[in-house]
């Protein structure tokens, strides 16, 4: 799963992003410094997974991962050309999720590409953005459907249907209400790959100083310190710990974004744990046993016959698998069980 990292030139996508990955990119006070997207993979953490690996002293830990992607920035005018534009965009056509960094912090040395710092206005201008791209988008789609339609073909008549009103709101500039469309919509749309319809979190980029009393200007943001999480990013982790409890914090901004991105995604995890390896599986919510058991190998998938399932915390207090089986805590299940955030799975299939 990837997540994009969007914002206007010079909010602190790139410091945000070095800090997220501790990769070493180019990070320079001017607008598209960050041209190619650079690619990260981060560790989703997990103290569920942590305490599975204790127990059976686990020779291998693998951890849940999302993959960010930092995308330079856009300005306004870029559906037109402007700065980067296109190439801006088709970036975020690859992505499955889009995290906005807002610049909400203020520093004379670093230039604001439009000269002043408002959080509402440059997330109104990329919302903008996004919906002149999509419109376009849409109109192209439309002019290719215009025989097929003609001729009367059901399909393409649906097809213009949906198309037609989601036109409406990107000729406002709007993100198109898409809640009442049915899964066989739903499925229509995404072929489009439409930057509208893809979910959003927003994350505002904020001086240190106003952390434990910050007021958001965009609804259910995330307040990250981007300067602080590099910084943090320096240090060990029993250093970075103590000076998150120095300043009075309990976790680091980048923990929120992370756990925040995964739930963002629908995304839930189940654990396989033994002496070799302790591992948790990102699984979409909603998925049977059989597909998760596909995620691990197909074969599994292909060859189901039934799970043996058992919550973690289950597992972590009888203290073994024999034990929770005396204790009847360990449950046979079949091909039409949906998996449990913190279910612990041991799959049976046909070789």
């Amino acid at each position: 799963m990837k997540i994009g990292i969007v914002g206007l030139p010079n909010v602190g996508k790139s410091t945000l992003f070095k800090a997220l990955t501790k990769k070493t990119i180019d990070i320079a006070n001017y607008p598209f410094c960050t041209i190619d997207p650079n690619v990260g993979v981060v560790a989703v953490p997990d103290e569920r997974l942590d305490a599975l690996n204790e127990l059976f002293h686990s020779e291998k830990f693998v951890p849940a991962t999302i993959e960010f992607v930092d995308i330079a920035g856009l300005v306004k005018d870029a559906h037109q050309g402007e700065g980067l534009g296109n190439k801006f965009l088709s970036h975020i056509r690859e992505v499955d999720a889009i995290a906005h960094v807002i610049r909400n912090f203020h520093d004379d040395n670093i230039i604001h590409v439009e000269g002043r710092v408002n959080p509402t206005e440059d997330l109104s201008t990329i919302a903008t953005e996004l919906a002149m791209a999509d419109l376009t988008t849409v109109e192209n789609a439309l002019h290719r459907l215009k025989e097929k339609t003609k001729a009367g073909d059901k399909e393409a008549i649906k097809t213009e249907q949906i198309l037609l009103s989601i036109k409406k709101f990107l000729d406002q500039g709007q993100k198109p209400d898409v809640s009442t469309l049915s899964s066989d919509y739903l499925k229509l749309i995404k072929s489009f790959s439409l930057l509208t319809s893809k979910p959003e979190l927003y994350i505002e980029n904020i001086d240190e100083d106003h952390l434990k009393n910050f007021t958001p200007a965009i609804p259910n943001s995330i307040p990250i310190c981007a300067k602080l999480e590099a910084e943090l990013s320096e240090l060990d982790d029993l250093e970075a710990k103590k000076y998150l409890h120095e300043l009075g914090l309990e976790k680091t901004g980048l923990e929120q974004l992370i756990t925040a991105s995964y739930q963002l995604l629908n995304l839930i995890t189940f654990f396989t744990a033994g002496p070799k390896e302790a591992h948790a599986w990102p699984i979409k919510n909603g998925t049977k046993a059989p597909a998760a058991a596909g995620e691990i190998h197909t074969d599994f998938e292909a060859g189901f016959i039934r799970a043996e399932i058992i919550n973690w915390q289950d597992l972590l207090t009888c203290g073994s698998e024999a034990k929770a089986k005396e204790k009847g805590l360990m449950h046979l299940e079949g091909k039409d069980y949906i998996m449990q955030d913190g279910d612990t799975a041991y799959f049976h299939f046909n070789k």
